[in-house]
């Protein structure tokens, strides 16, 4: 299909990125594509021609002319997974608080925020079917790994949405996680600071990633520590503490051997608290860890408080 058409943003747009707006809104196409038609003139603001990352303002116009898209080529494919009974029947439990702003979730262990490649099933799409967002759309503010467990923040809407990665992004939500470690820390608090590295293609990038830690208790070759992250890199805390030879339990990605997993290979990391500020309104959370993460402190005679 060709386009030639003019769009006004609407309120809940304002600030997002150029090329976000475009696969929302228009078509879901790779982001190379997205390249090639702002570079060629294809979309423009206000007549004129812009980045990706430009983010849209309340008067901007959006110019889109001579575009020819085939949607069954270029949109993708999206998967969306259908809960199950038993999915709902456990979300009840997940629910720390609800208005209608957000919620705030207890993640179990297992289960992606996001569908994936390897894996369908996720959190977002099994919160649209509870009654806690009847009349809502759940939005994606940050993520937790699928193994981890603990407190998640879910928009209900674009604006909170807008707002919270704004907080993320500026560092004003501060999180607690909980973890197990293999062996003992050299320092009983202190700061993690490292070079942090990942691929994007074939080029390599390097980020700093920092980190503060507290160690709770030490016993029998391991160590329960409580991980305030300043950064949030990908993987952060599990990267980090295996550079130190400090492994997490349970993780069978950054480890150093086999033998020191849990039953059922459950990673000993838990996103124990946030908090944080809207307005003049504070907001502090806490989730419980699992009976999995408690029976394993106990069984290695480790104390929380």
């Amino acid at each position: 299909m060709f386009v030639n058409k003019n769009f006004s943003v609407e309120e809940g747009f304002v600030n997002v990125r150029l090329d976000r707006w475009f696969k929302k809104i228009v078509c879901d196409v790779p982001q190379s594509l997205i390249e090639k038609f702002l570079r060629k003139g294809n979309i423009k603001v206000n007549k004129k021609k812009k980045r990706g990352a430009y983010k849209l303002q309340t008067k901007d116009q959006i110019n889109i002319n001579n575009l020819y898209l085939d949607a069954t080529k270029h949109n993708k494919k999206k998967y969306i997974y259908k809960a199950s009974k038993k999915d709902l029947s456990k979300t009840s439990t997940l629910f720390i608080e609800n208005n209608e702003n957000f919620v705030v979730i207890n993640k179990p262990s297992g289960i992606p925020v996001q569908s994936g490649t390897k894996s369908r099933r996720n959190i977002i799409d099994i919160l649209k079917e509870t009654n806690e967002f009847d009349g809502f759309s759940p939005y994606t503010v940050h993520r937790i790994d699928k193994e981890t467990t603990g407190v998640l923040i879910v928009a209900k809407n674009r604006k909170y949405a807008q707002l919270f990665t704004s907080l993320f992004r500026i560092r004003k939500i501060h999180k607690t996680y909980l973890c197990v470690v293999l062996g003992e820390m050299d320092k009983s608090s202190g700061t993690l600071k490292d070079n942090l590295y990942h691929y994007e293609g074939k080029k390599k990038i390097i980020t700093e990633a920092v980190a503060n830690f507290q160690v709770l208790d030490s016993k029998n070759n391991c160590s329960l520590l409580k991980i305030n992250p300043v950064t949030g890199r990908k993987h952060q805390i599990r990267k980090q503490l295996l550079i130190r030879g400090n492994p997490i339990f349970g993780d069978s990605k950054y480890n150093i051997n086999k033998n020191y997993q849990p039953k059922k290979g459950i990673l000993m990391l838990h996103a124990h608290k946030i908090n944080f500020s809207i307005g003049n309104i504070s907001y502090k959370f806490q989730a419980d860890p699992p009976e999995e993460f408690k029976e394993f402190i106990k069984k290695k005679y480790l104390k929380i408080y």
